[in-house]
């Protein structure tokens, strides 16, 4: 098979004669292009080649094109990783919520999106709730009690699924008032 590619192809049936013309024309044009882009450059003047133009345009909006998606990408990404994030949350929240029994009867009150929400709780729960050792989960708008170090581990991910009880601060010395303790759980 002696011959140039274009020969044995149209030899095969592959391509037609018309075709075969077509590719030889634009070959030369190209080839005309880059001389006359040479001959510019040596004799010092701009190229302002229209094939040269288009090409720089071309490469422009893939540069664009690119962008936008690896600018999509993060966004995917970082999107897939909160759900993630989201999803431990709720998992942690379900799995090490603690059983409030059903006849508890001390009602504990603590604030959710500007507004006062009570729950209620045993004496043994809200003395925990008190001193830290539990912390209020909000999942779905409900409320479940939780230990700290697992509340810890969620309000490390996500803050806004963790509501904590402030302790009690530690009395001034020079507080007239500090032998008189205010209880929480007193009614107006």
């Amino acid at each position: 098979m002696a011959g140039s590619l274009k020969d044995q192809l149209l030899n095969i049936g592959l391509v037609d004669q018309k075709k075969a013309k077509k590719a030889d024309s634009e070959k030369k044009k190209q080839k005309k292009q880059a001389n006359k882009a040479n001959k510019a450059r040596k004799s010092g003047q701009a190229v302002t080649d229209e094939q040269l133009i288009k090409q720089q345009a071309l490469e422009k909006q893939r540069k664009e094109k690119q962008e936008r998606d690896r600018q999509l990408n993060l966004e995917r990404d970082e999107e897939r990783r909160n759900k993630e994030i989201e999803a431990q949350c709720r998992q942690m929240i379900t799995q090490h919520k603690l059983d409030v029994s059903k006849d508890a009867e001390q009602s504990h009150n603590f604030v959710y999106d500007n507004k006062v929400k009570t729950m209620y709780v045993t004496t043994e729960l809200q003395g925990q709730l008190i001193r830290g050792q539990v912390a209020i989960a909000v999942l779905d708008e409900k409320f479940y009690l939780i230990p700290d170090k697992f509340a810890e581990k969620i309000e490390q991910r996500l803050p806004t699924f963790v509501i904590r009880v402030q302790p009690e601060e530690e009395p001034d010395e020079d507080d007239p008032y500090a032998d008189y303790q205010i209880p929480d759980d007193l009614m107006w």
